[in-house]
């Protein structure tokens, strides 16, 4: 009987304490109306792929892929942002941290008519816990990550964590 409750303890215990992946937070949070890209995907991409940032600038300008255009998510203008963007058909990346906010942004463009639009899976955490290079406000490579808040900052396993 005693070996029971420990086995029924165990049990419940790892399921109530039992840490979340980041698919299951991915799927809580979006609904997945736009296709993910992964990291290994889009870094071995021989495409000119446009690659959007949904972060504050804040963020942007702690941390960014290389070339990425900084488009918001606040203060996302899909007017300003579709001005930079001459081809609906060619590849559009948009991440943010996790791939949250990127989800938004990117259904925005889709309604736009963008027909080749891919959300970031795991967004620039991702990107910089697989050992890519992340950059800065000068363009010049950084470890700091701007990691958004202390709640979403445990998915950000490599680089330092800038909150502000």
């Amino acid at each position: 009987m005693k070996n029971k409750i420990i086995y029924i303890f165990l049990f419940l215990s790892g399921i109530i304490f039992s840490q979340e992946s980041l698919s299951e937070l991915l799927k809580k949070y979006n609904n997945e109306s736009i296709p993910y890209i992964s990291v290994q995907e889009l870094a071995i991409q021989k495409t000119d792929a446009i690659l959007l940032d949904a972060r504050e600038l804040k963020e942007y300008e702690v941390s960014h892929l290389k070339d990425a255009l900084y488009v918001g998510y606040d203060e996302f203008n899909l007017k300003n942002t579709t001005k930079q963007l001459n081809n609906k058909d060619q590849m559009i990346v948009v991440y943010c941290s996790l791939g949250v906010r990127s989800e938004d942004i990117a259904e925005q463009l889709k309604k736009e008519g963008y027909t080749n639009v891919y959300n970031l899976f795991g967004g620039i955490f991702e990107w910089k816990n697989n050992n890519h290079k992340v950059y800065d406000n000068k363009e010049e490579p950084t470890e700091n990550v701007h990691a958004f808040s202390k709640k979403w900052s445990k998915w950000l396993l490599k680089g330092n964590k800038i909150y502000d």
